[in-house]
């Protein structure tokens, strides 16, 4: 989705989240379809595995970048879609307190954080366990009435206790599957009796968040025979996948980022039970164990190619992510579990700094930008002249400096844009001459050229 802000007028809300978002380095989690620029061939190959979760397969990948390629954005960009496409996405970004497995509950914290992120198309900010839930039984009911059958009929809680036991019984064969169908049925049966306690408890432990059976069952009213925990949360998830098709979405879909602080554990046996951990999220989406789910990891090219402690320091990974020798020969394969973002091209980021420039002109209510296209041309001739930035350079980098810049032409009206660039040019690298390659292809000469990108 290339959304053009010639025709489409942003929200301020929008505006001002997004563009504050930007200038601070920070992945904006709303209005990332207003700058997306290039990825073109990397959107459509993750929008090929929503498709096929939605017929009810499954996937995992890998999306490997340094910090500020734009691999979070590309997360925050996949989720949107996922959301308009009838998913229910939850995400969690890893950290020394949450991981995929380890002591005190590191495993159990990431999954409460996907729990509290979990986010539906009318529910996008997250928080939607209990939407879901409540929807479907609304709609349970509407159903049942629909049919003729009202709610003063005694036949009504019947129906209505018939069709969530329809709905749950699939669920208990799964590994946790009959706990997880009791505490659902709970939950409903909670609901015809308007009991918020009893509903609140039913989501306590389907968010994980009983330290103790004893607890558990103290809090549901009934005998269940396992709590989630560090060890069996992907279990659920698998549930709430299959769950998620029985409510009527297409599938669920996990976003993990940051997977660096997996790197980053000191520990060689606990680095290795995450990784172990990740395989077995890997094989169990890749041999079909795993339905209507897709889990999308993202990670440095440290992370997954150190051989001293990253994903290739694992035998059993390495095996099955590095590149095939056919890779060497320069093409990109996007059917690969790992997605390498590639550096943005210098059309691209032209085309990034020119959708910018409008965004703040509209969100300023300026008739006028404070910049020219040939002045921007010019900012991106300068930044991606520097010693190294033919690899280096990231958007994250380009984005800040030049809202930086333009914040500096607006609070400063004595303030040039020749001087300002001019300026930063002496204090770094002499620049080499005009143009600046995109790492693959010989440095264009002479003026940026915009070639098919819609700006």
């Amino acid at each position: 989705m290339d959304t053009s802000t010639n025709e489409v007028k942003v929200p301020k809300r929008i505006l001002n989240t997004l563009l504050s978002s930007l200038s601070a380095g920070v992945v904006p989690r709303i209005g990332a379809p207003y700058i997306a620029i290039g990825r073109k061939e990397e959107i459509d190959s993750l929008l090929d595995n929503l498709d096929a979760v939605a017929e009810g397969g499954a996937f995992t990948r890998f999306l490997i970048g340094r910090y500020g390629s734009g691999k979070s954005f590309l997360i925050q960009l996949i989720r949107g879609y996922a959301l308009e496409r009838g998913f229910i996405c939850a995400d969690a970004d890893l950290s020394p307190e949450r991981r995929l497995t380890g002591g005190n509950g590191a495993g159990l914290a990431t999954y409460k954080e996907l729990m509290i992120n979990m986010a539906t198309k009318a529910s996008p900010d997250g928080g939607a366990l209990a939407t879901v839930l409540s929807r479907h039984f609304t709609k349970l009911k509407t159903d049942i009435i629909a049919e003729g059958i009202l709610p003063e009929s005694t036949l009504f809680e019947t129906e209505v206790k018939k069709r969530v036991y329809m709905t749950l019984s699939e669920l208990e064969g799964d590994v946790g599957g009959f706990d997880f169908a009791s505490v659902l049925g709970e939950y409903y049966a909670a609901s015809m009796r308007d009991d918020g306690e009893k509903k609140s408890a039913c989501l306590r432990w389907l968010r994980g968040e009983f330290s103790t059976k004893t607890e558990a069952r103290a809090a549901l009213g009934i005998s269940v025979s396992s709590i989630i925990d560090d060890d069996n949360w992907y279990n659920y998830v698998k549930l709430l996948s299959a769950l998620s098709v029985m409510l009527g979405y297409s599938g669920l879909i996990l976003f993990i980022d940051e997977c660096v602080n997996l790197y980053k554990i000191p520990n060689r046996i606990s680095r290795e039970a995450n990784y172990e951990k990740l395989l077995a999220i890997f094989n169990d989406t890749l041999q079909g164990k795993a339905k209507s789910l897709g889990v999308i990891f993202g990670g440095t090219p440290q992370f997954l190619e150190d051989t001293r402690r990253g994903l290739f320091s694992y035998d059993a990974l390495k095996s099955r992510l590095t590149d095939s020798r056919y890779s060497e020969l320069g093409y990109q394969n996007l059917s690969s579990p790992v997605i390498r973002l590639r550096r943005l091209s210098d059309n691209e980021l032209l085309a990034l700094t020119k959708r910018l420039s409008k965004l703040y002109m509209q969100r300023e209510g300026r008739d006028m930008p404070l910049v020219s296209d040939a002045q921007i041309e010019s900012f991106i001739r300068t930044s991606t002249a520097r010693a190294g930035a033919d690899e280096m350079i990231t958007p994250r980098e380009i984005i800040r400096d030049f809202l930086t810049l333009l914040n500096i032409l607006r609070d400063n009206p004595t303030a040039t844009f020749e001087e300002l660039v001019k300026t930063v040019v002496a204090k770094g690298d002499p620049p080499p001459p005009a143009g600046g390659g995109d790492g693959d292809a010989p440095a264009p000469k002479g003026k940026i050229t915009l070639f098919d990108i819609d700006i």
